[in-house]
């Protein structure tokens, strides 16, 4: 604010077009003062924006620099337990194994037993070892996103499964035409998961059916792996997507307990969600959305 003040050496000096022009050239004065304050502030406001820019890409620099180191070290980790774990593995099954078939009948049952135990425990943890590096390779793969016809990969999956188990009779109710943006290597993983769950669990079933489909609910396609096998407890659901978390017993069902830790992994990679419900004894559908 400011003020233009003129004084007279007797009342009554200004008229009218002098008031007038005092009147226009205070308003021209405030309006410079104004627009060269507005000014001041824009160019402080550019320089405290210039200012936040230049932190903010600092700190992604930092962070970027830091997922490389990450990413760097995972791949040591990789690399050590793909060769220096495998490497004594392989030495206890093959020597069990040569155990089995040389010296079995020097052996009573209880220690061919226990034999058959430590060829089972070696055979599950190079399981274990070749899920885990898939979880670590899943967290670290570039996507390459494309058109992928999910309903043709599944039913290539069947005939595969099929092939290996002729004497098994599943009922298959396959939907056509189910597209999805997706990087096609990751998303197989997805899918050969949930189906391999799916027949899995179905093995008990009497009469085992799994259904492969696609909804839309409030503009958004969800996909959905569904069976009528051993179900889960809805309680426990939280726990499905964890790594090495298992909701039935291992002698009833084999299994790591990495696959679905490894489904979410890649969903949400894609920038999707996984989810799903199921009863104990009356089946399971997974649900994922990308």
């Amino acid at each position: 604010m400011g003020a233009i003040t003129l004084y007279a050496s007797r009342p009554h000096s200004f008229d009218a077009d002098v008031l007038q022009l005092l009147n226009d050239l205070s308003a021209d004065v405030s309006f410079s003062l104004g627009a060269l304050d507005q000014q001041e502030r824009r160019q402080a406001a550019e320089e405290r924006l210039r200012l936040l820019n230049e932190e903010l890409e600092r700190r992604v620099a930092e962070r970027t620099w830091q997922l490389e180191v990450a990413n760097k070290e995972l791949e040591a980790f990789s690399y050590s337990v793909s060769h220096d774990l495998r490497a004594p593995l392989r030495s206890i099954d093959g020597f069990s194994e040569i155990l089995e078939k040389r010296y079995a009948e020097r052996l009573d049952d209880t220690g061919r037993d226990y034999l058959g135990r430590v060829r089972r425990a070696s055979k599950r943890m190079g399981e274990l070892i070749d899920d885990l590096l898939l979880l670590a390779r899943v967290t670290r793969a570039e996507l390459h996103k494309e058109s992928v016809d999910l309903s043709r990969m599944v039913q290539i999956m069947i005939r595969e499964m099929q092939e290996t188990a002729p004497q098994r009779q599943v009922a298959w109710v396959i939907q056509d035409g189910i597209l999805a943006q997706a990087d096609s290597r990751l998303i197989k993983v997805v899918l050969e998961n949930l189906l391999s769950n799916a027949w899995k669990f179905t093995f008990h079933q009497a009469a085992p059916r799994i259904e492969f489909g696609m909804i839309e609910r409030e503009n958004e396609k969800i996909i959905f792996m569904r069976d009528n096998g051993a179900g889960f407890d809805i309680q426990y659901a939280g726990k499905l997507f964890g790594a090495f978390q298992r909701l039935h017993k291992a002698d009833e069902f084999e299994g790591t307990g990495i696959g679905l830790a490894t489904v979410q992994r890649i969903i949400h990679r894609h920038g999707g969600r996984v989810w799903a419900e199921g009863q104990t004894g009356a089946g399971a559908t997974f649900y994922f959305a990308i």
